[in-house]
Protein backbone atom coordinates (compact mmCIF):
# COMPACT_ATOMS: atom_id res chain seq x y z
CA UNK A 1 0.00 0.00 0.00
CA UNK A 2 0.98 3.68 -0.78
CA UNK A 3 0.74 6.44 2.27
CA UNK A 4 1.22 9.81 1.47
CA UNK A 5 2.86 11.89 3.41
CA UNK A 6 2.57 15.64 3.68
CA UNK A 7 5.07 18.20 5.05
CA UNK A 8 4.58 21.60 5.89
CA UNK A 9 7.45 24.23 5.82
CA UNK A 10 7.89 26.86 8.64
CA UNK A 11 4.55 28.54 9.97
CA UNK A 12 5.43 32.20 10.44
CA UNK A 13 2.65 34.41 12.75
CA UNK A 14 -0.95 34.04 13.00
CA UNK A 15 -1.34 34.66 9.45
CA UNK A 16 0.13 31.67 8.73
CA UNK A 17 -1.12 29.95 11.79
CA UNK A 18 -4.89 31.54 9.78
CA UNK A 19 -3.76 30.07 6.26
CA UNK A 20 -2.54 26.61 7.76
CA UNK A 21 -6.00 26.63 9.67
CA UNK A 22 -7.88 27.52 6.66
CA UNK A 23 -6.40 25.09 3.90
CA UNK A 24 -5.01 22.07 5.62
CA UNK A 25 -7.84 19.94 6.38
CA UNK A 26 -8.90 20.64 2.37
CA UNK A 27 -5.40 19.80 1.21
CA UNK A 28 -5.58 16.76 3.15
CA UNK A 29 -8.53 15.40 1.82
CA UNK A 30 -7.73 16.28 -1.91
CA UNK A 31 -4.47 15.03 -1.50
CA UNK A 32 -5.48 11.37 0.52
CA UNK A 33 -2.67 12.22 3.20
CA UNK A 34 -2.50 9.69 5.46
CA UNK A 35 0.29 11.74 8.04
CA UNK A 36 1.08 15.28 8.40
CA UNK A 37 4.31 16.75 9.81
CA UNK A 38 3.92 20.91 10.32
CA UNK A 39 7.09 23.05 11.55
CA UNK A 40 5.94 25.56 14.13
CA UNK A 41 8.57 27.23 15.52
CA UNK A 42 7.87 30.69 13.64
CA UNK A 43 4.44 31.19 14.81
CA UNK A 44 4.55 33.45 17.53
CA UNK A 45 7.58 35.19 15.25
CA UNK A 46 10.37 33.39 17.57
CA UNK A 47 9.35 30.05 18.68
CA UNK A 48 5.71 29.23 19.67
CA UNK A 49 2.96 29.01 22.65
CA UNK A 50 0.99 26.17 23.88
CA UNK A 51 -2.08 27.92 22.76
CA UNK A 52 -0.86 27.93 19.09
CA UNK A 53 0.62 24.69 19.18
CA UNK A 54 -3.38 23.04 20.04
CA UNK A 55 -4.48 25.18 17.21
CA UNK A 56 -1.57 23.44 14.98
CA UNK A 57 -3.03 19.78 16.00
CA UNK A 58 -6.51 21.11 15.71
CA UNK A 59 -5.62 22.26 12.14
CA UNK A 60 -5.23 19.01 11.30
CA UNK A 61 -1.17 18.05 11.96
CA UNK A 62 0.11 15.06 13.50
CA UNK A 63 3.40 16.06 14.67
CA UNK A 64 5.08 19.33 15.11
CA UNK A 65 8.56 19.75 14.78
CA UNK A 66 10.58 22.94 15.76
CA UNK A 67 14.16 24.73 14.81
CA UNK A 68 16.57 26.89 16.18
CA UNK A 69 13.69 28.81 18.11
CA UNK A 70 12.34 26.09 19.66
CA UNK A 71 12.74 28.08 23.30
CA UNK A 72 11.46 31.36 21.81
CA UNK A 73 8.64 31.33 23.98
CA UNK A 74 9.58 29.52 27.11
CA UNK A 75 5.69 28.56 27.88
CA UNK A 76 6.18 25.66 25.38
CA UNK A 77 8.70 24.10 27.89
CA UNK A 78 6.21 22.15 30.06
CA UNK A 79 3.92 20.92 26.61
CA UNK A 80 7.84 19.91 25.14
CA UNK A 81 8.19 17.57 28.40
CA UNK A 82 4.75 16.12 28.16
CA UNK A 83 3.48 15.97 24.26
CA UNK A 84 5.28 13.33 21.86
CA UNK A 85 3.64 15.03 19.33
CA UNK A 86 5.68 17.87 19.69
CA UNK A 87 9.58 17.52 18.83
CA UNK A 88 12.60 19.74 18.85
CA UNK A 89 15.46 19.07 17.32
CA UNK A 90 17.29 15.66 18.56
CA UNK A 91 20.53 16.63 18.30
CA UNK A 92 20.37 19.94 20.92
CA UNK A 93 22.28 18.85 23.83
CA UNK A 94 20.67 16.15 26.03
CA UNK A 95 19.84 19.11 28.68
CA UNK A 96 17.17 20.50 26.73
CA UNK A 97 13.84 19.43 27.59
CA UNK A 98 11.65 17.37 25.41
CA UNK A 99 12.11 15.00 22.55
CA UNK A 100 14.11 15.15 18.94
CA UNK A 101 12.16 11.65 17.51
CA UNK A 102 9.00 10.07 17.91
CA UNK A 103 7.24 6.42 16.89
CA UNK A 104 3.29 6.98 15.80
CA UNK A 105 0.58 4.06 14.60
CA UNK A 106 -0.46 5.32 11.13
CA UNK A 107 -3.32 2.22 10.75
CA UNK A 108 -1.48 -0.74 9.84
CA UNK A 109 1.85 0.76 10.10
CA UNK A 110 4.21 2.62 12.22
CA UNK A 111 6.34 5.98 11.46
CA UNK A 112 9.10 7.14 12.80
CA UNK A 113 9.89 10.97 12.46
CA UNK A 114 13.26 12.98 13.75
CA UNK A 115 13.84 16.43 13.52
CA UNK A 116 17.39 17.44 13.15
CA UNK A 117 18.94 21.05 13.14
CA UNK A 118 22.13 22.12 11.20
CA UNK A 119 25.48 23.67 12.59
CA UNK A 120 26.61 25.15 9.33
CA UNK A 121 25.99 29.08 10.35
CA UNK A 122 23.91 27.79 13.21
CA UNK A 123 26.02 27.86 16.50
CA UNK A 124 23.79 26.69 18.76
CA UNK A 125 26.29 23.78 20.28
CA UNK A 126 24.43 20.72 18.66
CA UNK A 127 25.69 17.49 18.47
CA UNK A 128 26.87 16.36 15.21
CA UNK A 129 23.13 15.66 13.30
CA UNK A 130 24.85 12.72 11.08
CA UNK A 131 25.62 10.86 14.22
CA UNK A 132 22.67 11.59 15.78
CA UNK A 133 20.52 10.18 13.06
CA UNK A 134 22.40 6.68 13.16
CA UNK A 135 21.93 6.50 16.69
CA UNK A 136 18.13 7.35 16.23
CA UNK A 137 17.75 4.62 13.17
CA UNK A 138 18.95 2.21 15.54
CA UNK A 139 15.77 2.76 18.34
CA UNK A 140 13.27 1.32 17.69
CA UNK A 141 11.70 0.08 14.68
CA UNK A 142 9.30 2.07 11.86
CA UNK A 143 7.73 0.96 8.69
CA UNK A 144 8.52 4.54 7.62
CA UNK A 145 10.88 6.92 8.87
CA UNK A 146 10.63 10.62 8.03
CA UNK A 147 13.34 13.50 8.64
CA UNK A 148 13.21 17.33 8.76
CA UNK A 149 16.14 18.54 8.70
CA UNK A 150 16.26 22.26 9.93
CA UNK A 151 19.06 23.70 8.70
CA UNK A 152 20.55 26.84 6.78
CA UNK A 153 22.97 25.56 4.16
CA UNK A 154 22.06 23.37 1.02
CA UNK A 155 24.83 21.94 0.68
CA UNK A 156 24.88 20.47 4.51
CA UNK A 157 20.92 19.05 3.82
CA UNK A 158 22.31 17.51 0.60
CA UNK A 159 24.75 16.27 2.26
CA UNK A 160 22.46 14.59 4.43
CA UNK A 161 20.01 13.23 2.18
CA UNK A 162 22.68 11.10 0.31
CA UNK A 163 24.03 10.23 3.37
CA UNK A 164 20.41 9.01 4.74
CA UNK A 165 19.51 7.87 0.93
CA UNK A 166 18.03 4.08 1.53
CA UNK A 167 18.24 4.32 5.41
CA UNK A 168 15.43 6.69 5.68
CA UNK A 169 11.57 7.55 3.61
CA UNK A 170 11.69 11.11 3.12
CA UNK A 171 14.05 14.39 4.22
CA UNK A 172 12.99 17.13 3.44
CA UNK A 173 14.51 20.58 4.45
CA UNK A 174 12.94 23.53 6.85
CA UNK A 175 14.54 26.81 8.00
CA UNK A 176 15.80 28.77 5.18
CA UNK A 177 11.64 29.50 4.34
CA UNK A 178 12.16 29.58 0.25
CA UNK A 179 10.89 26.69 -1.36
CA UNK A 180 13.68 25.03 -3.56
CA UNK A 181 12.81 23.50 -6.92
CA UNK A 182 15.38 20.07 -6.29
CA UNK A 183 12.32 17.64 -5.45
CA UNK A 184 13.70 14.28 -6.53
CA UNK A 185 14.02 10.57 -5.50
CA UNK A 186 17.93 9.98 -4.27
CA UNK A 187 19.47 6.90 -6.19
CA UNK A 188 18.26 4.11 -3.04
CA UNK A 189 14.75 5.50 -2.92
CA UNK A 190 14.39 8.47 -0.13
CA UNK A 191 12.17 10.98 -1.16
CA UNK A 192 13.77 14.20 -0.79
CA UNK A 193 13.66 18.67 -0.98
CA UNK A 194 16.29 20.80 -0.12
CA UNK A 195 13.59 23.15 1.16
CA UNK A 196 10.06 23.03 1.36
CA UNK A 197 9.47 26.91 2.30
CA UNK A 198 7.05 28.94 4.50
CA UNK A 199 3.58 29.33 5.57
CA UNK A 200 3.30 33.01 5.71
CA UNK A 201 2.96 35.98 4.45
CA UNK A 202 4.05 36.77 0.87
CA UNK A 203 4.79 39.76 0.51
CA UNK A 204 7.77 39.96 3.04
CA UNK A 205 11.60 38.15 3.54
CA UNK A 206 11.21 35.22 5.10
CA UNK A 207 8.33 35.94 6.47
CA UNK A 208 9.28 39.67 8.19
CA UNK A 209 8.44 43.09 7.09
CA UNK A 210 10.20 44.28 3.92
CA UNK A 211 10.89 47.96 5.42
CA UNK A 212 13.08 46.37 8.49
CA UNK A 213 14.70 43.82 6.84
CA UNK A 214 16.25 46.36 4.34
CA UNK A 215 17.16 48.62 7.45
CA UNK A 216 18.90 45.56 8.55
CA UNK A 217 20.93 45.44 5.36
CA UNK A 218 21.77 49.20 5.33
CA UNK A 219 23.44 49.11 8.70
CA UNK A 220 20.39 50.75 10.51
CA UNK A 221 18.82 49.60 13.48
CA UNK A 222 15.45 47.96 12.35
CA UNK A 223 14.18 47.16 16.32
CA UNK A 224 12.74 43.81 17.03
CA UNK A 225 11.35 41.83 13.68
CA UNK A 226 7.81 42.20 13.19
CA UNK A 227 5.77 39.72 10.94
CA UNK A 228 4.78 40.96 7.40
CA UNK A 229 0.77 41.41 6.84
CA UNK A 230 -0.99 40.65 3.84
CA UNK A 231 -2.04 37.48 2.38
CA UNK A 232 -0.42 34.38 2.86
CA UNK A 233 0.40 31.18 1.14
CA UNK A 234 1.05 27.32 2.38
CA UNK A 235 4.26 25.79 0.86
CA UNK A 236 5.02 22.20 1.59
CA UNK A 237 5.48 18.62 -0.01
CA UNK A 238 4.27 15.45 -0.44
CA UNK A 239 5.98 12.08 -0.46
CA UNK A 240 4.21 9.40 -1.79
CA UNK A 241 5.64 6.14 0.00
CA UNK A 242 5.97 2.18 -0.36
CA UNK A 243 4.61 0.96 3.04
CA UNK A 244 6.44 -2.73 2.02
CA UNK A 245 9.89 -0.98 1.28
CA UNK A 246 9.70 1.99 2.59
CA UNK A 247 11.10 3.99 0.11
CA UNK A 248 9.61 6.91 -2.19
CA UNK A 249 7.77 6.65 -5.22
CA UNK A 250 7.04 10.48 -5.95
CA UNK A 251 7.24 13.86 -4.63
CA UNK A 252 5.01 16.87 -5.20
CA UNK A 253 5.70 20.33 -3.89
CA UNK A 254 2.93 22.24 -2.79
CA UNK A 255 2.08 25.98 -2.66
CA UNK A 256 -1.55 27.58 -2.06
CA UNK A 257 -2.29 31.10 -2.04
Amino acid sequence: MEYHILAIGDVVGEGGLDQLTRHLRSLRRLKEIHFTVVNGENIAGLGLTPAQADAVFAAGADVITLGNHTFGRQQIIPMLEESPYLLRPANFTGRAPGWGCGIYECGRITIRVINLIGRCNLDFHAENPFTTADRLLKEGRANLTLVDFHAEATSEKLAMGYYLDGRVSALWGTHTHVPTADEQILPKGTGYLTDVGMTGPVRSVIGIRPEQSVETFLGGLPGRYQVAGGPCKLCGAVFTLDGDTGLCTAVERIEIR
